[in-house]
């Protein structure tokens, strides 16, 4: 089986996954392309192919492809029906991030709750002003896809009390972190009762723009707004309209429409407003879980059985 591991690797992430699979599994052959332009005669009769992306030249290239490993949650920048139409599986690695983007999200509840984002704006101004910070035990957290990084945010709200409610697509599994779990379709059950609200949904055509001004409108008025799941999801100028009319409380974003986030934007100058530059899933063990994946993958793989994680 002819296994290639694509230059396309964010974060110079290659050669630690391909280390991290080959302490784990020396016996599996792979080929590391670094160089973009041997990539295409690389996958001429390559099997499986575990990329970041996948560019529609290297898909016309690789004619015994058969499977690809996407070394993401989401997979919405793959051509999903070129997929579906050579019929190669495609699979995420969702669930990887649920531990460091539950931890990000309680430090943006944290954040807001405990004041120290007037503690940053007073700071900056040399201002001594003593004021109270607020308990989570006291607020209701709102999860919009409770999933594995909803379920994990909903664990870490546990021990401060707080309520915990959301939507599942099947409210029928929902974990017994949730408080009360509603159907995709009752979204505004939601957002009327959230101290805050956590997308963590995936981007799909249902999801995007999802949260509109109707929607925003919905929350209570000084409801903070966190955003870990895809720029998308939210309606971003009815955001700051929303932010600037104080018809919102604030907003913690780690993801937007248009990455790197413009320096224009006026999000970037808001006191209210916590900007983090897409790395709410960054671990120090990212690629050695991305390996844990694969590895399971590639055993189904190759005893025919149902891959994990499979989009396509």
């Amino acid at each position: 089986m002819t296994i290639v591991v694509s230059p396309h690797i964010l974060s110079g992430g290659g050669p630690r996954l391909v280390a991290a699979i080959r302490e784990r599994r020396p016996d599996i052959d792979l080929e590391h392309v670094e160089d973009e332009d041997e990539l295409s005669a690389a996958v001429d009769d390559a099997e499986v192919f575990v990329t970041h992306r996948l560019p529609d030249a290297v898909l016309e290239a690789a004619g015994d492809l058969k499977w690809v490993q996407a070394l993401s949650a989401g997979t919405d920048i793959f051509d999903h029906d070129a997929l579906a139409d050579r019929s190669v599986a495609l699979t995420s690695v969702s669930g990887i991030h649920a531990k460091p983007i539950g931890q990000q999200v309680l430090g943006y509840l944290l954040h807001f709750e405990r004041g120290f984002d007037r503690a940053v704006a007073q700071q900056r101004r040399r201002e001594w002003e003593r004021y109270t910070g607020g308990e989570l035990g006291d607020r209701t957290v709102g999860i919009v896809g409770v999933g594995a990084i909803g379920s994990t945010v909903a664990e870490y709200c546990r021990p401060f009390d707080a309520r915990v409610i959301g939507t599942k697509r099947d409210p029928t599994d929902a974990p017994e972190a949730v408080d009360e779990i509603y159907g995709s379709d009752a979204l505004e059950s939601v957002l009327e009762a959230s101290d805050y609200l956590v997308l963590a949904c995936p981007l799909t055509d249902e999801t995007q723009g999802l949260i509109d001004a109707d929607a925003l409108a919905t929350l209570p008025d000084d409801a903070v707004l966190v955003n870990i799941a895809r720029g998308r999801v939210v309606d971003q100028s009815a955001l700051v309209d929303a932010l600037e009319t104080d018809e919102l409380g604030g907003a913690a974003l780690d993801v937007f429409e248009e990455e790197p986030l413009p320096e224009e934007s006026p999000l970037w100058d808001r006191d209210d407003v916590l900007v983090t530059p897409h790395m709410a899933g960054s671990t120090p063990h990212y690629w050695e879980r991305c390996a844990d994946v694969f590895l399971r993958n590639y055993d189904r793989f190759r005893e025919g059985e149902a891959l994990e994680n499979r989009v396509v």
